[in-house]
This record gives structure tokens, C-alpha cells and sequence, in this order.
């Protein structure tokens, strides 16, 4: 699917779920239920789904429709990058993933790390903010629109242990990095953390 259709599909997605949470007239539901089925269809065709399945997915979500929230951490140790590689993909990224109801962005990209890597480490600033959608970040366009908070983390503890989702958990230099999860972790976000290796006081990279 081209990224123009996809932005416009979950453009109207967002709209028909948050006029149905701010409905107050019978007629908007009615209307804002069609906007929804629309999309649905749409986006049915490009991906050649079953519309019914994909409605009654949106139909779970409630509420003001707003961005996703993932977390995900750079660990940096001898002047290399921590990476863990996926299990759904054979490729490779940044430890991290959605952040859960109840954690602070900080504890959900500390438990994320230690979950698929293994290490025990601690967040110590805000690197980047990140709009997965916007077009500089080379990402393969997704069904869900997200912000990913990325964090420098300092290693406390433990040691590589690869898990269930992630089997192998290494460390790489700018210059060798393997292929990566482009859905999860970028080539220019990793050389762009690399860059905070020789001038720790940049500012917070964002959008």
C-alpha cells in the first residue's frame, strides 16, 4: 500500500472514532459508523482483507482517537550499539515496544530492555521523540499511527540473554550494523545516536 493511502485511511479512522465519542445526535452515530465502515473498506481493498474484520478491530478502540506510544532504548557499550534481533523477522532494532498501561515512559523501556536483552539498565535522558509516520524516518508504512519516545540508558546489570522474541542479543559499531527491523529501528535514527557519542549535549531530536 502506498503511505498516501494509509495516512488518509487512518486520517478518517480518527476522525469516525472521535465523532462517535463526542457524538450527541442519533445521526452522528449513524454517520460517523459510516465514515468508519468506508475506511474500513478501503483499507480492506488495498491489503485485501475482509472489511467486516477490520471494522469490528477499530470498533474496540474508543475513545479520542490519539497516536500509539512506543519506547525504545540506546544502550551504547565500548562505543557500540546495543541491538536485539526479532523473532517475527529475522532483522534487527533497538530493544523496545508498546508502552503498557500503568508504566511511566522511563520504567517501560527499562523493563523492555532487560525483557529482550537481558541487561538491567537505567534511562537517563530523553533522546528523541519521534512521529513513526513522518516520511525522514524511512519507515514501511503501518496500520497504526505512533510516537516513539527513545531513550539513553546506562547498563546496571546482568548480561546478554537472548528470549521468546528476541534470540540473539548483540552489540555493533556504526559501521557494521546488521539488517534492520525498518518497521522498529531506522538506519539514520542509529547513526543519528551514534552522533550523541561525540556531542552528548545535542539537543532532543523530534518529529
Amino acid at each position: 500500500m502506498t503511505s498516501p493511502w494509509l495516512g488518509w485511511i487512518q486520517q478518517l479512522q480518527g476522525i469516525a472514532q472521535t465523532g462517535l465519542h463526542y457524538k450527541n445526535h442519533p445521526f452522528d452515530t449513524e454517520r460517523y459508523g459510516q465514515i468508519q465502515a468506508i475506511a474500513a473498506a478501503m483499507l480492506a481493498a488495498q491489503i485485501e482483507a475482509d472489511p467486516p474484520a477490520i471494522l469490528n478491530l477499530w470498533q474496540q478502540e474508543q475513545g479520542h482517537a490519539t497516536p500509539k506510544v512506543d519506547v525504545r532504548g540506546v544502550v551504547f557499550r565500548d562505543q557500540k550499539i546495543l541491538l536485539v534481533q526479532e523473532q517475527s523477522d529475522g532483522l534487527w532494532a533497538l530493544p523496545g515496544g508498546w508502552a503498557d498501561i500503568g508504566d511511566s515512559p522511563s520504567h517501560a523501556v527499562e523493563r523492555e530492555i532487560f525483557e529482550e536483552s537481558g541487561f538491567t539498565a537505567r534511562a537517563t535522558r530523553l533522546l528523541a521523540c519521534y512521529d513513526r509516520a513522518h516520511p525522514r524516518h524511512g519507515h514501511p508504512p503501518a496500520l497504526h499511527h505512533s510516537y516513539r519516545l527513545v531513550f539513553h540508558c546506562e547498563i546496571t546489570g546482568g548480561q546478554p540473554t537472548p528470549s521468546y522474541e528476541t534470540p540473539a542479543v548483540e552489540f555493533f559499531g556504526p559501521n557494521d550494523l546488521p539488517p534492520l527491523s525498518l518497521g522498529r529501528t531506522s538506519p539514520n535514527q542509529i547513526h543519528r545516536f551514534f552522533d550523541y557519542l561525540i556531542h552528548p549535549d545535542s539537543s532532543t531530536d523530534f518529529d
